[in-house]
């Protein structure tokens, strides 16, 4: 029985074999690299703000990272006198036509605002359609009022339009 089973899987090999030196096309699911990828972590480099203003480390900080299915952001400044914060875990797929997300975590801390931190952990969704570019993709992101944003090559470009433009570089 036990050689039944090796000649099996040797002629399965084999066959595979024939057929790809055949020329035939091989049989294949949906072949990830053909979807666009924003899997890494980035670090906030510098915002931009309206009045020309560039703030830099060490009065905003900030990280996000994309596995193949989570985000998990987070990101401080300095608010007038005080300090504000966010903080969000997501799950997420993306393919080049949309962008879909479900929230798990956000935490947002603004005291300027006049309120205590706010949690949600209701776990909202939404998704957004995905604009390709010669040079990368853009991304309404659904929830939270967050900023559009771009990803070329290894930096990403968050716009929030008359609030800011933040610059992000991947990690390496």
């Amino acid at each position: 029985m036990r050689s039944k089973l090796v000649l099996t899987a040797l002629a399965l090999v084999v066959a595979a074999g024939a057929i790809s030196l055949s020329g035939a096309a091989p049989l294949a699911v949906d072949d990830p690299a053909d979807s666009p990828s924003i899997v890494g972590t980035y670090k906030l480099v510098s915002r931009d703000l309206p009045d020309g203003t560039t703030v830099t480390p060490p009065d905003i900080a900030g990280m996000v990272t994309f596995t193949d299915e989570y985000r998990n952001f987070n990101v401080y400044w300095r608010a007038g006198e005080g300090h504000a914060s966010i903080s969000y875990v997501a799950r997420y797929s993306l393919s080049d036509e949309e962008y879909s997300e479900t929230a798990i975590y956000f935490m947002a801390n603004d005291p300027m605002s006049g309120s205590r931190p706010t949690y949600d952990l209701s776990g909202p969704s939404g998704n957004s359609p995905v604009q390709m570019t010669d040079d990368g993709m853009k991304i309404d992101l659904p929830l939270w009022n967050e900023p559009v944003v771009v990803f070329s090559g290894d930096k990403m470009t968050a716009t929030r339009e008359g609030e800011f433009v933040d610059h992000w570089e991947k990690v390496k």
